[in-house]
């Protein structure tokens, strides 16, 4: 008895073996030598995969470290770097803190004073919970701190409203938090990680750091006002619902004294992550502490119990994957090679803001793909100053550049914070994936002539 194939494998299917035919008998073949080519192929059947959800996600995931490793594609510490790297370690940290969250009714407490205000209509729901993550991306410096927050609350208000789980409505609640407290954000100067890398790198290389002030007048509008709406308007679309009013319980008193205790915990964990530049200890070990305290008996309000039935080991093992295929396109040096033949071929000519505008956007975009978001500074910071003299831009109007392409966000596997977001709140990595593509396009296509415009009204090209 044969098992029919569901449209998504049929999907892989079709695409890998034209994506390898594509990649092994046209001049792109000559691009890559050796293992260098068994890593582009087994990168592209990786992200085809995930994209398409044609296996399970942590089966994906698996496949690709087993290949790797088989194929002695590099060593053991960089393919499953991601079980040893602190994403991995957040994740793990997030759930716990998440379940703390949940148990102890804070984030139903949290939810129902914001539900109040927002579960009128769905519109007013998501882009509440959107407009909620922008401005914490003013107040909280890590998107990833901003995720392991916001994401149990997201979970309460969806079911205050009524939202069964793997209900439109609690997709559309739960893309709204994770979305709406990263995208946008990358338009804030010190709220994302890619942000702070490029800011390093041209200060370092070129001397050069953009004020706070001039980096939000330049990138908020448009970068960050108007993805915000254009992600609304998406999840809106895509996932339609109703909020059905819901009886709030009864929290007429005070904080009970588990409350409190998490309440402390976790401003105590926010304030050490809010001044990591000060004492210099990872996002990732402040995290593993508080999930540590919270999970020991008589201190913490997490149970074994719990903790055996909630944290998904499966999750984990998606980001191990997803950051594995990250390091082995870093250790195969693929994106050096990609980066250095799309500025060869970028139609750069001093006089053409246009072109050499939108080339720049887009080329930055597309490295993204190939060298996750924090290789797009890493790799273009160093060729500004060359590439200033191609276009006739200014070097800091080069640098501006890249925030369009490390904002851009066109799978999930290219922003830990999305992979973190998604199994924090139980829903499958495929409808972020399929949300990061419909953005992207409505961002090249909208919101990119958008910013050209803009930029020139302020006179940075």
């Amino acid at each position: 008895m044969t098992i029919p194939l569901k449209r998504s494998q049929l999907v892989a299917l079709m695409l890998i073996p034209l994506l390898s035919s594509l990649l092994l008998f046209t001049p792109a073949a000559e691009l890559f030598t050796g293992k260098q080519q068994l890593s582009a192929l087994l990168i592209m059947a990786g992200m085809v995969l995930f994209a398409t959800g044609a296996l399970p996600e942590f089966v994906s995931a698996l496949v690709v470290l087993v290949l790797a490793m088989l194929l002695s594609l590099a060593p053991a510490e960089v393919v499953f770097s991601g079980l040893t790297s602190t994403a991995c370690w957040l994740i793990f940290s997030g759930l716990v803190i998440g379940i703390a969250i949940a148990e102890t009714g804070l984030a139903q407490r949290v939810s129902n004073r914001f539900s109040r205000y927002l579960d009128s209509s769905y519109a007013r729901l998501i882009t509440g919970i959107v407009l909620m993550g922008v401005l914490l991306g003013f107040v909280m410096p890590s998107s990833v701190g901003r995720v392991v927050l916001f994401i149990p609350i997201a979970l309460a208000i969806a079911e205050h409203c009524g939202f069964a789980k793997g209900s439109n409505g609690q997709h559309g609640v739960v893309l709204a938090a994770a979305f709406g407290c990263h995208l946008p954000t990358f338009a804030i100067l010190p709220a994302n990680i890619p942000n702070m890398i490029m800011i390093g790198s041209a200060e370092s290389i070129h001397g050069w750091t953009p004020m706070f002030a001039e980096y939000l007048l330049l990138h908020f509008p448009v970068l960050g006002a108007l993805k915000a709406v254009l992600l609304i308007l998406i999840i809106l679309k895509l996932y339609p619902d109703t909020p059905q009013r819901a009886t709030p319980i009864s929290r007429n008193g005070g904080f009970s004294f588990r409350e409190s205790r998490l309440m402390l915990i976790m401003l105590t964990t926010l304030g050490f992550w809010l001044t990591d530049s000060v004492h210099h200890i990872s996002a990732a070990w402040i995290g593993l502490a508080a999930a540590t305290l919270l999970l020991l008996p008589g201190v913490g309000m997490v149970s074994p119990k719990s903790f055996n039935e909630k944290v998904n080991i499966s999750s984990i093992l998606v980001v191990a994957g997803l950051l594995g295929i990250a390091s082995l396109i870093n250790y195969s040096q693929v994106s050096q090679v990609v980066g250095e033949r799309v500025l060869n071929w970028l139609p750069l000519e001093p006089g053409r803001d246009a072109v050499n505008f939108f080339s720049l956007s887009l080329a930055a975009m597309l490295i993204g793909v190939v060298a996750t978001l924090a290789g797009v500074p890493a790799t273009l910071t160093p060729l500004a100053e060359q590439i200033s003299q191609m276009t006739g831009f200014s070097l800091e109007a080069v640098l501006m550049t890249q925030v369009f392409g490390f904002s851009t966000v066109v799978f999930t596997y290219q922003s830990v914070p999305l992979m973190m977001a998604m199994p924090l709140a139980g829903v499958s990595i495929g409808h972020a994936a399929r949300l990061c593509l419909i953005l992207a396009v409505l961002t090249v296509v909208v919101l990119l002539p958008l910013d050209y415009l803009w930029w020139q009204a302020l006179g940075w090209i």
